[in-house]
C-alpha cells in the first residue's frame, strides 16, 4: 500500500462514518461499519487490486455490509406451503421495508412528509397547510427527501418520484 493509498483512506474515513451513521441503528455501530470498511479497503489495496474510485469502493462496501448486517438481525422462519403462494410479493414487501426504514432515517421534517405522500397525498398545498409551512418549503424538503432516498436504497429517479 502506497502513501497516496494511506492519504485516499484518511480522505474517505469521515465520509464512511457520515455514510454509516446513516445506515446503523446507532453510533457504535456505525464506527464498527465504518472501520471493517477502511479495513477492507486497506487489504484490497494491499493486494493492489485495480481500484479506480477508492471512495466509490468504499461506499459500496459500505451499503453491503449493512446490508449483510441487517439481514442477519432478521428473525428466520421455517418456509410453510401459504408463505411459498406468497412469494411472488416478497420482493415488493422487501422494499417496501427498505423504504420505510429509509424514510425514518430521514430528517424528521422530510420523513414526516414522506410518510403524508405515501399515505396519498399528493397535492404541495395540501401537504403545505397540513403541515403549517409555504409550498415552497414543502417542495424543497420534498426534493431533497427524494434525492436521499434515491441516493441511499438506489431507486430511480422515476420510481422516487412516484413518492
Amino acid at each position: 500500500m502506497t502513501k497516496t493509498d494511506t492519504d485516499a483512506i484518511s480522505d474517505i474515513l469521515p465520509k464512511l462514518l457520515r455514510r454509516a451513521r446513516r445506515l446503523a441503528r446507532n453510533r457504535d455501530e456505525a464506527e464498527d461499519m465504518a472501520q471493517e470498511t477502511a479495513l477492507r479497503l486497506c487489504q484490497a489495496l494491499a493486494r493492489h487490486d485495480n481500484i479506480e474510485a477508492p471512495e466509490r469502493y468504499a461506499m459500496i462496501m459500505l451499503h453491503n455490509l449493512a446490508r449483510q448486517r441487517w439481514r442477519s438481525r432478521r428473525p428466520t422462519e421455517e418456509l410453510t406451503e401459504d408463505m411459498a403462494q406468497a412469494a411472488p410479493l416478497a420482493p415488493a414487501r422487501i422494499a417496501c421495508t427498505e423504504l420505510q426504514a429509509a424514510i425514518e432515517r430521514l430528517p424528521a421534517d422530510q420523513a414526516a412528509l414522506m410518510r403524508l405522500v405515501m399515505l396519498g397525498e399528493t397535492s404541495p398545498q395540501v401537504l403545505a397547510q397540513r403541515v403549517g409551512v409555504p409550498k415552497g418549503t414543502v417542495m424543497s424538503r420534498l426534493g431533497r427527501a427524494r434525492a436521499r432516498l434515491r441516493e441511499e436504497i438506489g431507486l430511480e429517479g422515476s420510481v422516487v418520484e412516484l413518492l
